[in-house]
């Protein structure tokens, strides 16, 4: 028998709540009642049918703060019908990955009419949100009670509140037990081991999953760096042929890592379902704004922006702006090496202990300020991209990531090319890799996670104490955990995280034959970040809504980039050592072309490993050609179902 929406109950006075709505304080009543009708209301009528409810009944508002929390939940059987909806993929009996339907769900491993955790709980929280977002206008002009915030017919109701501020936040709540399993097999122990990344994925859903998964990775992946410059660097090795062959290992390591990356990648993916989920139809973003128009793709009326008017905006004003600060950068860098000469200059007049320690002041100083030039410069690429008015969510992550990654290369690595390829001071050139590779390793520490997680154990005693003093006949335990999770800081998704490994891999791949340490560095570093990560994640922030990945994205090729910069990088040092400038006294000219030779030749060495090592390993490329002959065979069915009916009506 089919199952319908209409046949659900979304008046349960108890369920398990999974989402928290906060309304600003002074939200109208009539507004209050109408989101809770709109949330709750039958699919037919333009709700969501969810459960709904207040965290405080009417006594307890009387007594305590906090008055405009709601729990949102659902009913076992809308979250089945949601995953079905949203096109969430899970393991059948058979070991083949299939779209989920209701009617097919006794066919998908793990499923039982009594077991209530064939869904993660990132999953139900996944569902209720896509529910939330897709609440529409129908023929409302306004919000109740704010008639300022106009509505249109398809317009998302989640969005506009958030954009009027009547709603101030929308999250998903922490499973404290599932938690401290999490925690207890992932970071509380410090042992070496490897990452639970399918609890990590079951519990904060595959996008952050694929992060640790990806720190893992390149952490073991710079293990052969180190051990090989371990000795180079202890022994001082300065022949030219040991010189080359550890060039040559450091740009074959960069291109193997990241195209094996991809296959391991592809088997996580697969087996989580993500990489053959179908993406979603992407809706406007919330801050998109326009004239309102009807979309020509999907017949709905929607705010319209020109294109030409966002174009001008990018080169006229975005593009300047980003130069000027790029001009600043190099203005700064430029200081930094008079007080690098300064230093040197009192050292060699000196001569003392004191001095010899003051040479690497300079460098940890314009590391500071390398760190705090990146901090704000991100929040006028955000201010400056969401300027732009993109109109959707991909559109303006990549501008934002191509505004930050030019930034923050050039910010971090022009001192870097400046002494190695016109100060030519190789001496200088490591003393600034291994001063700005370390300190910008521990202030990443300090402010991502230890700073925030210090912050936070201090609020949450001021509201247990809070809590202890109630009087109020209340569930103290989950008012704490709400009120105490509200204000956790909002965790803005792992841009900053693959950030900072971008850039460590850059000190690695980019300069590491001049300094073999690099790799050894980011190796220690990274058994502490997984661990702060980790910590970050449980304890820190709140509870990120999962998203559904198949990889990581725009990161992947820009990764990609830099290997490929390494190349020219590292055959330019190889052409100015001593030894090759020796093999050539007489004519540079010969010089300068075996060496852009040398580099054509390693690019094309790349690009062939590349081509070479498939992206998906061989089962997975034969079960995804499977899956799509089936779909293809499907559609056959269906339309030679149809035909005779298309013919009884001609």
């Amino acid at each position: 028998m089919k199952v319908t929406l209409s046949a659900l109950d979304t008046f349960e006075s108890s369920f398990t709540p999974l989402v928290v709505i906060e309304l600003v304080q002074d939200v109208k009543e009539e507004t209050k009642e109408w989101l809770k009708n709109r949330i709750i209301a039958k699919k037919k009528d333009g709700g969501a049918q969810l459960l709904f409810r207040p965290l405080l009944n009417k006594y307890e508002k009387e007594t305590l703060e906090n008055q405009n929390l709601y729990l949102v939940g659902a009913s076992r059987l809308r979250l089945l019908l949601g995953a079905e909806a949203v096109g969430l993929v899970k393991e059948c009996n058979d070991n083949t990955m299939r779209a989920f339907t209701y009617g097919t769900r006794h066919n998908f491993k793990g499923f039982d009419d009594d077991n209530d955790d064939f869904l993660t709980m990132a999953e139900c929280q996944f569902i209720i949100k896509h529910e939330l977002e897709n609440l529409r206008a129908r023929d409302e002009k306004m919000i109740p009670g704010y008639p300022q915030a106009k509505l249109y017919p398809g317009k998302s109701l989640l969005r506009r509140l958030l954009t009027s501020g009547i709603i101030i936040q929308v999250f998903p709540l922490h499973d404290n037990e599932a938690l401290k399993k999490l925690e207890d097999s992932w970071y509380t122990r410090f042992t070496l081991k490897y990452q639970p990344v399918d609890s990590i994925r079951g519990y904060f859903g595959e996008t952050i999953a694929l992060y640790f998964g990806f720190l893992e990775y390149f952490t073991f992946a710079l293990i052969p760096m180190a051990v090989i410059g371990l000795p180079y660097y202890m022994f001082v090795w300065e022949d030219y042929d040991k010189y080359v062959i550890f060039a040559s290992f450091n740009l074959i390591w960069s291109t193997v890592i990241l195209e094996v990356w991809k296959r391991g990648c592809a088997n996580m993916t697969y087996r989580w379902g993500t990489l053959v989920m179908k993406r979603q139809f992407e809706e406007p973003r919330p801050g998109f704004h326009g004239v309102l128009g009807i979309n020509s793709v999907t017949g709905r009326e929607e705010p319209l922006y020109p294109s030409y008017k966002r174009q001008l905006r990018i080169y006229l004003v975005s593009l300047p702006f980003v130069c000027l600060c790029l001009y600043f950068s190099l203005y700064v860098m430029m200081i930094y090496f008079d007080m690098e000469a300064w230093a040197l200059e009192l050292h060699e007049d000196s001569g003392s202990e004191w001095t010899s320690v003051l040479l690497y002041v300079p460098s940890i100083i314009y590391a500071i300020v390398i760190e705090i030039m990146n901090r704000l410069y991100r929040y006028a690429a955000e201010f400056l991209t969401s300027w732009e008015n993109h109109r959707l969510e991909s559109a303006y992550q990549n501008h934002l990531v191509l505004k930050v990654l030019v930034f923050n290369f050039l910010n971090c690595f022009a001192s870097l090319f400046y002494i190695a390829f016109v100060l030519r001071d190789m001496k200088l050139l490591r003393q600034s890799l291994a001063t700005l590779l370390i300190t910008s390793q521990i202030l990443n520490q300090i402010v991502e996670s230890l700073l925030p997680y210090w912050l936070q154990r201090k609020h949450h005693v001021q509201v247990k104490r809070k809590v202890q003093a109630l009087k109020a006949d209340i569930d103290a335990t989950l008012y704490e955990q709400v009120v105490l999770e509200k204000e956790m800081g909002t965790y803005l998704g792992t841009f900053d995280d693959y950030l900072e490994l971008f850039l460590q891999f850059g000190y690695v791949s980019l300069f590491s034959c001049v300094y073999p340490l690099a790799a050894a560095f980011a190796v220690l570093n990274n058994f502490t970040e997984v661990n702060s990560d980790a910590l970050k994640m449980c304890r820190v922030f709140k509870r990120p809504f999962s998203e559904p990945s198949a990889s990581i994205g725009v990161w992947q090729l820009a990764f990609e980039t830099m290997s490929v910069i390494s190349v020219v990088t590292n055959c330019a040092l190889i052409g100015m050592s001593p030894q090759v400038n020796a093999l050539f006294p007489e004519s540079k000219v010969d010089l300068i072309l075996i060496v852009v030779a040398a580099e054509h030749a390693l690019l094309a060495l790349k690009f062939i490993l590349a081509f070479a090592i498939a992206d998906k390993p061989r089962h997975i490329q034969i079960k995804l050609a499977r899956l799509e002959f089936e779909s293809l065979e499907a559609l056959k069915q269906q339309m030679a179902l149809m035909m005779p009916f298309t013919h009884e009506i001609e």
